[in-house]
């Protein structure tokens, strides 16, 4: 693994996610999360995809062998403080990642498992759910399911209440990823309580619900904002609460936007314009 420089004031951050040529989510989201949180984003695509804020319309996975040349040629070059992945539809292209990040491995690795479209579509089949379950849910650091997520992971019912969300906990840190953040932004109320489960505690987050349609690509910012946030040197539940709060900011900042006419993206850039 390449050493990091502690003279280098500005981390380096990559995402290895699906592309949204329509800019609200997958590395487009991510990228601008990283930016917008002081860290310099790299991207890795796992699959290109056509859609726009009304929805997807195609998926054009990349090969696994050409993500593998895409992530050597990155590591043998770039120092990476921090990875977020996302998309991932195959066991072979979860395999390619897991490789990769073992021998290269990062200080940090976010998962947010993308399998759930806004719609409720599922986005990958059987097998690729398998693969994130076994193989990337062991090798992050953090992963960040929402509440349909979570479920899909688990084979089971969709938490609806706040204790549900609670009773779903011990299942998933037995999958073994270090921490959990498991987003309730899918409960009804005027609140979106997060829970965070860290060292064998668990933490309550609050967070107000935003009055807007513009939640294209939340759970990719939120992830990628995590990320930048780790790049930096802050602690868990540190970066966890800085990220929730810029996206609480972006979402409601979202209204300066007009792009498309169905859900449209979070204004990443809301502090500058």
């Amino acid at each position: 693994m390449t050493d990091i420089s502690a003279s280098r004031s500005i981390p380096n951050v990559l995402t290895i996610a699906g592309s949204d040529p329509s800019g609200g989510a997958g590395i487009q989201a991510d990228l601008k999360a990283f930016s917008a949180l002081g860290t310099y984003g790299t991207s890795v695509i796992t699959a290109l995809t056509a859609q726009n804020t009304r929805g997807v319309t195609g998926v054009h996975p990349v090969p696994a062998d050409f993500i593998a040349a895409q992530l050597e040629t990155l590591f043998d070059d770039v120092a990476i403080d921090a990875v977020k992945i996302g998309m991932v539809a195959s066991r072979d292209v979860a395999e390619t990642i897991r490789e990769s990040l073992t021998r290269h491995r990062p200080r940090w690795i976010v998962l947010d498992p993308v399998m759930v479209a806004k719609s409720g579509d599922i986005l990958v089949d059987d097998a690729g759910i398998r693969a994130v379950r076994e193989i990337l849910v062991p090798l992050a650091d953090l992963i960040t399911p929402n509440l349909p997520e979570a479920a899909v992971l688990l084979d089971s019912p969709t938490p609806t209440s706040p204790d549900a969300m609670e009773a779903l906990l011990p299942a998933l840190t037995s999958l073994g990823a270090q921490h959990v953040l498991l987003k309730g932004g899918h409960l009804h109320g005027e609140r979106c309580p997060d829970l965070l489960a860290s060292h064998g505690q668990a933490q309550w987050l609050d967070g107000p619900r935003i009055a807007t349609d513009n939640l294209h690509g939340t759970g990719c910012s939120l992830s990628s904002a995590i990320a930048a946030c780790l790049a930096h040197n802050d602690d868990l539940p540190a970066a966890v609460e800085r990220a929730k709060h810029w996206l609480s900011d972006a979402l409601e900042a979202s209204h300066r936007l007009t792009v498309g006419d169905g859900h449209g993206p979070v204004h990443h850039f809301h502090a500058w314009w």
